[in-house]
């Protein structure tokens, strides 16, 4: 009997090494697929990661879900994916300038993002936008340079996120103005003051900034990037309103943990290569202001790595304290 009850033992264990090997030999992706992203939910942003998820699990036959870790600027959900498994099934789809912005933006970030995180692969490259309410009298960015000086410390413009606080900072520093930055949690809370003019201005992502406009509440007075953006070429850019330092580009990857194997890091760019390659994605950035943008994992960490040292020029010309 003791016999037999060694030989059953011993078979079952067998039975689950043998099982939990193949799991783990089972070649990738083979089980739920998470998308992590800093903003939360509803948000301009989130739109866009919502619909890679779509397209993820059309394409790979998983089930993708996203999870929304708003907070500390994208930091909470950086440290999230960085700290998980490096398995590939963790992946943190957020702005990469974002990610890079907060190297200096914070006393201490919660990890090195440049050895912690991978670019799994590039997304989008788009403009920040500099968006007056649709019954603002100021028509063009002169004419809100003009308004604003008149105004002084009673204007004010608001910001939601890492690249529109820098953003705003640059502006009235070039243009000498004393307009009052006003921080908000989320785009969707700049809207109400936006409509009701309680703001003269917003510095904005795309995805938000356009579809005010094509709700007919605002109105695009420049755009951040050296020249047009495809996606918006009747925008101007700040250096054709006058501006010529203020070049800030803004772009989302797919970001995993630095230790994931680089077959599996491999596989996710091939699957947001194959979803980039397809004129419905590209109609859908569009909208939503920005390009397609592909890249190999190691030109987009290249990237990464160069706008770490970028956003410390920036956040020095505009003149701000680490929080």
């Amino acid at each position: 009997m003791l016999l037999r009850r060694t030989f059953l033992a011993l078979s079952v264990a067998g039975l689950a090494s043998t099982s939990s090997f193949a799991q783990q030999a089972a070649p990738y992706p083979n089980g739920q697929i998470t998308l992590v992203t800093g903003f939360p939910a509803g948000s301009g942003s989130d739109i866009l990661v919502r619909y890679f998820g779509k397209e993820l699990q059309a394409l790979t036959k998983q089930t993708v879900i996203v999870e929304n870790k708003a907070g500390a600027a994208g930091n909470i959900a950086a440290e999230y994916v960085a700290r998980s498994k490096p398995d590939g099934y963790n992946i943190y789809v957020h702005a990469a300038s974002s990610v890079a912005a907060n190297m200096h933006l914070f006393k201490k970030p919660p990890i090195d993002v440049a050895k912690e995180l991978q670019i799994a692969a590039t997304i989008n490259q788009q403009a920040f936008m500099l968006i007056v309410p649709v019954a603002s009298p100021y028509k063009t960015v002169a004419e809100l340079v003009e308004g604003m000086d008149d105004k002084g410390d009673k204007g004010s413009y608001a910001q939601s996120n890492t690249t529109g606080r820098v953003m705003g900072r640059m502006f009235t520093d070039a243009t000498k103005l004393k307009t009052v930055a006003i921080a908000y949690k989320t785009d969707i809370d700049i809207l109400n003051d936006l409509q009701s003019g309680v703001i003269d201005f917003a510095m904005m992502n795309p995805v938000f900034a356009l579809a005010q406009v094509r709700e007919g509440r605002a109105r695009v007075l420049a755009v951040s990037t050296p020249e047009r953006i495809k996606a918006a070429p009747e925008y101007p850019t700040f250096a054709e309103a006058g501006i010529p330092d203020l070049v800030m580009l803004s772009w989302f990857a797919a970001m995993v943990p630095a230790a994931t194997p680089k077959p599996v890091v491999d596989k996710i760019n091939e699957y947001f290569g194959e979803i980039l390659s397809r004129p419905a994605t590209a109609t859908f950035l569009t909208q939503n202001g920005g390009d397609p943008f592909i890249s190999s994992p190691e030109d987009g960490q290249k990237l990464l790595v160069q706008q770490i040292d970028d956003w410390a020029r920036y956040v020095k010309m505009a003149g701000i304290e680490p929080q």
